[in-house]
């Protein structure tokens, strides 16, 4: 009788553990999430900032409980992967992030279009969503043309072009500030006739440097100026180049005015340091890309930064660009500001308009499938913290440009770049552009 008595206790305790265990609410579902980006390498200041800009989105959404997904909430969970700036690494690790940490989307923030190729292609094998952004339309179109599969899966949520204008239909058809050379005019507009009109042109040899070089200088010499060995490729050099003194000697004999060009930052520090040594100063330089972060132009040292003009895709100063939230241009910055005590990377705006176009379009398909993400996604649009996304018929959203300089400051980071030059009522300029540049 006994023994009965503690088998029936025993029982009954464990029967209310069990209920016990019951009764405890299950954690809500996640949306895995792959993030494919540069920490490490050429483009890791790319990669640092979407990334802050990506953490910094699913933060203020999962403050409000997650994604709304058919009336449920759901908190998006992220995996995180460095590319190490390498192409072909990006594609395995997409591949890895699909089928080992099984994510149902991947998204990044900017970065050149070579390294998107290979992600969006293992999208398109497993049919997996990838919102990203990416500049200029040009070489990533080419690329695109280039897959069998077209890129069905990828939507490059916001870059630009270099010529190539909006299609009529689309709502910046006919507006200023969606393309390079509509954005850089202002520059050569305002001082070009302050110079002799003599252009020297630098541009990496990869798919991002070729396609602004090759339309750069017909552009160019359209309107007039004289593009030093634009025939014969003078200023067109391969990616491992070193010594760019012969090419910068020919620059200097023709006694050329303005340097325009594109390249990664660690090639046009080369490039401009041996500029100085040999005593090549032109009165006005643009450069697409080097000159985007601050951590890379710091690298340069000394007052190499001074006055180099540049594209820029998001600014604090952003109006009508909501965030998630109580989140606005001017938040975020102060947030990546806060945590790592450097000025403005402004690949933090476009990482976090990346999960912004992901949320709309899970909320609208009011589902997970990546079919119906995938259709939502391209019926986007949305107001974002980098203004408007629409995309178009290449999942391709031409986000607004302004001109930038890096101006010298009396603050503990000494630079900071500061936009000249805008065709935007909701981008407004900080400061008067420096022309000439000056040198010691």
């Amino acid at each position: 009788m006994r023994r009965l008595f503690i088998l029936s206790l025993i029982l009954l305790v464990l029967a209310s553990f069990m209920l016990i265990g019951c009764g405890k609410p299950k954690p809500p579902p996640e949306i895995r999430v792959g993030v494919v980006h540069a920490q490490t390498g050429m483009f890791a200041s790319f990669g640092q900032g979407g990334v802050f800009g990506i953490k910094a989105a699913v933060d203020d959404i999962n403050k409000q409980g997650g994604v709304n997904v058919g009336g449920k909430k759901m908190p998006i969970k992220l995996v995180i992967v460095n590319n190490e700036s390498d192409p072909q690494k990006a594609g395995a690790l997409a591949e890895s992030l699909i089928n080992q940490d099984k994510v149902q989307f991947i998204i990044s923030g900017d970065e050149p279009p070579p390294m998107h190729a290979s992600v969006s292609t293992v999208c398109d094998r497993y049919k997996i969503p990838y919102v990203t952004s990416c500049g200029p339309v040009e070489p990533w179109l080419a690329m695109r043309q280039e897959s069998p599969t077209k890129w069905q899966f990828t939507w490059a949520c916001g870059g630009f072009a270099i010529v190539e204008p909006a299609k009529e239909g689309d709502f910046r058809y006919n507006k200023g500030g969606y393309t390079i050379m509509d954005t850089w005019m202002a520059m050569l507009e305002q001082f070009g006739g302050q110079t002799n009109k003599k252009v020297a042109l630098i541009a990496s040899d990869e798919p991002d440097g070729r396609g602004w070089y090759m339309l750069f200088g017909p552009s160019l010499k359209k309107l007039g100026y004289q593009v030093l060995g634009l025939e014969k490729n003078l200023g067109l050099m391969p990616l491992e180049t070193t010594d760019f003194s012969s090419v910068i000697k020919q620059w200097k004999d023709a006694k050329c005015e303005i340097l325009w060009g594109n390249c990664p930052a660690p090639f046009f520090g080369a490039v401009w340091k041996q500029c100085q040594a040999l005593g090549f100063k032109p009165k006005m330089v643009c450069i697409g890309r080097a000159p985007l972060f601050y951590t890379d132009v710091i690298a340069w040292g000394g007052d190499l930064p001074l006055g180099i003009g540049v594209e820029v895709w998001w600014d604090p100063s952003f109006k009508d660009s909501p965030g998630i939230g109580d989140t606005t241009p001017k938040t975020l910055t102060e947030r990546w500001t806060k945590e790592t005590g450097q000025p403005l990377n402004p690949g933090i705006g476009l990482g976090y308009r990346s999960v912004q176009v992901l949320i709309d379009a899970i909320q609208r398909a009011g589902s997970l499938d990546a079919e119906k993400v995938n259709e939502a996604l391209s019926k986007t649009d949305l107001m974002t913290i980098a203004h408007r996304v629409k995309f178009d018929e290449n999942h391709f959203s031409r986000g607004p440009l302004v001109f930038g300089q890096w101006f010298k400051t009396d603050t503990p980071q000494k630079w900071e770049l500061r936009v000249v030059f805008s065709k935007h009522e909701f981008i407004p300029a900080t400061a008067k552009p420096i022309f000439p540049i000056p040198y010691k």
